[in-house]
């Protein structure tokens, strides 16, 4: 079982650099690592998301979202709006800076990764890959 922690351990180190890396690319953008998220979650979205839908991708509970998104209104990056389709609630919906830091955040999340798997070549971060989406699946 050994095996099992010494792999937890190194995972978790990883991960520990990696979010080190991206929320220390993220500060000249002005930005978090939970805003970023939430900026990612809008963009793939595709389309205005409710309060309650946008902390539900984002697995945070309700009340916590807003915070995230009074930050990112008040950047310029969203806006809300009232959802037509039911007066009480309330959409977020990106606006075009909202679009433009959406791009800057996946640069700097490109530039960690490719820092973080720098030593790997092409084949071994497939195998990687592989096995990190084998322990991911339930």
């Amino acid at each position: 079982m050994k095996d099992a922690t010494e792999l937890l351990e190194l995972v978790h180190r990883i991960s520990h650099r990696f979010r080190r890396g991206y929320r220390t690319g993220l500060e000249p953008l002005g930005l978090s690592p939970s805003q970023a998220r939430a900026l990612k979650v809008l963009m793939e979205a595709g389309q205005p998301l409710r309060m309650v839908q946008l902390a539900e991708a984002l697995r945070i509970a309700p009340r916590s979202v807003t915070p995230v998104v009074d930050a990112l209104e008040e950047a310029g990056l969203l806006r809300r709006e009232v959802d037509p389709a039911n007066r009480r609630s309330t959409l977020v919906v990106l606006t075009e800076e909202g679009r433009g830091a959406f791009v800057r955040v996946q640069l700097v999340r490109a530039a960690v990764a490719a820092d973080l798997f720098t030593p790997l070549s092409a084949e071994q971060r497939e195998t990687l890959r592989d096995l990190l989406t084998l322990v991911d699946e339930p």
